[in-house]
C-alpha cells in the first residue's frame, strides 16, 4: 500500500486580504515541495467535497447556514478580527473537510496505509457556533467523529502539534469520551486556552503548555513525559493529527524554536503510536505554518515520514 495526498483546488478559492498570514500562497508553497521528485512515490487524489450533513456531527445546523450566509458575493467579510471569508470560501471549507473525510474512509478501507489532506481553510479554531484563527469548520474533530460513528472505532487519538491551541477541537470533542485530544502549544498566545487544568468532561484532554522560547528538546520532553505514557495506555484505533508547523523558530506569529527535525521526530513518534495499536492508521491535516519557507520544509518532512512507514514491511 501507500501514502495518500488528498487535496483539492478550491483551497487556492479561499482568499483572504493582502497581508493576512493564512493565504493562498501557503497552499502553493505546500503543493511545490511535495512536487519534488522525491514524493514521485506519493499518491496523489482530488478529494470530493464533504456533504453539508458531515458538519452536523460537530456544528448544529444554525451554525452552518449562518456560516453559508455570510460568504459575499464579491470581495472579502470579516467574520472576527482574524478570520475573512470570500465567494470561494464556502466551496474551499467543504472541499478541505472532503480531503480529510476521504483521507480517513481510503485508510479505513486500506486503500491506504496512511494519508495526509493538505487543506485550507484550517480547522482546528473554529468552535461548536464560533468561527475563529482563521477557521470555519472543525474538520479534524469531525473526521474524529465520522470515524467513531460511521465507521465504529472506539478510541481515536485526536493530537495537535500547532503553536496555538486547537481550542475549537478541544470545544468540539470535550464531552466525547471515545476521543483522547493531545495538544502542545505556546502559552501565554492566542487563543488563551490550552491551560493544563482543561482535562475535558471525561479527563480525556491532555493539554502541554510550552513558555516563548521553548526549543525542540523542551518540545520532545514534553510529548515523552505527559502525552505519550497516556496516548499508549489508551491504546486508539486511529490517529488523527492537526499538523500545524507554526512552531517552528521561522515562524512570524509566535515565539517557539522548532526545527525540522522536531517534526521530524513527532511525526515518528506518532507513527510508532499508531503501528502499535492502530495498524499504522493515521491521517493528519495541515493546520497553521505561515513561514513558506519553513512550512513547505516543515510539511516534505511530515510526509517523508509517513511514506517511509508505508512502505516499511512490505505494508
Amino acid at each position: 500500500m501507500s501514502t495518500v495526498l488528498f487535496t483539492h483546488p478550491a483551497g487556492l478559492d479561499h482568499v483572504t486580504p493582502d497581508g493576512h498570514p493564512e493565504r493562498v500562497a501557503r497552499l502553493r508553497a505546500v503543493t511545490a515541495a511535495l512536487a519534488d521528485p522525491g514524493f514521485d512515490a506519493l499518491v496523489r487524489r482530488e478529494a470530493p467535497p464533504a456533504e453539508v450533513e458531515e458538519l452536523l456531527r460537530c456544528h448544529p445546523q444554525r451554525y452552518v447556514d449562518l456560516i453559508r450566509a455570510a460568504i459575499p458575493a464579491e470581495g472579502s467579510r470579516a467574520l472576527d478580527a482574524d478570520t475573512h471569508v470570500s465567494p470561494g470560501s464556502w466551496d474551499a471549507a467543504l472541499a478541505g473537510l472532503g480531503q480529510v473525510l476521504a483521507a480517513l474512509d481510503a485508510v479505513m478501507a486500506g486503500q491506504a496505509d496512511n494519508a495526509f489532506a493538505a487543506i485550507r481553510p484550517p480547522g482546528h479554531h473554529a468552535e461548536t457556533e464560533k468561527p475563529m484563527g482563521f477557521c470555519l469548520f472543525g474538520s479534524v474533530a469531525i473526521a474524529a467523529k465520522r470515524a467513531l460513528d460511521h465507521h465504529g472505532l472506539k478510541r481515536v487519538a485526536v493530537v495537535d502539534f500547532d503553536v496555538h491551541h486547537g481550542n475549537g477541537t478541544q470545544d468540539l470533542l470535550w464531552d466525547e469520551p471515545r476521543v483522547l485530544f493531545a495538544s502542545s502549544q505556546q502559552m501565554p498566545l492566542w487563543p488563551g486556552t490550552g491551560a493544563v487544568t482543561e482535562r475535558g468532561a471525561h479527563d480525556n484532554v491532555i493539554n502541554m503548555p510550552l513558555p516563548p522560547g521553548a526549543n525542540g528538546g523542551q518540545f520532545r520532553a514534553m510529548w515523552e513525559e505527559h502525552a505519550f505514557p497516556r496516548l499508549k495506555a489508551f491504546a486508539p484505533e486511529l490517529v488523527l493529527i492537526s499538523a500545524g508547523f507554526d512552531a517552528h523558530i521561522a515562524d512570524p506569529l509566535a515565539q517557539l524554536a522548532l526545527e525540522v527535525a522536531d517534526f521530524t521526530w513527532i511525526t515518528q513518534r506518532l507513527c510508532d503510536l499508531a503501528d502499535a495499536h492502530a495498524g499504522g492508521r493515521v491521517v493528519s491535516a495541515l493546520e497553521g505554518g505561515y513561514d513558506l519557507g519553513a512550512l513547505a520544509e516543515s510539511v516534505a518532512a511530515h510526509v517523508q515520514v509517513l511514506m517511509e512507514r508505508g512502505r516499511r514491511d512490505g505494508r
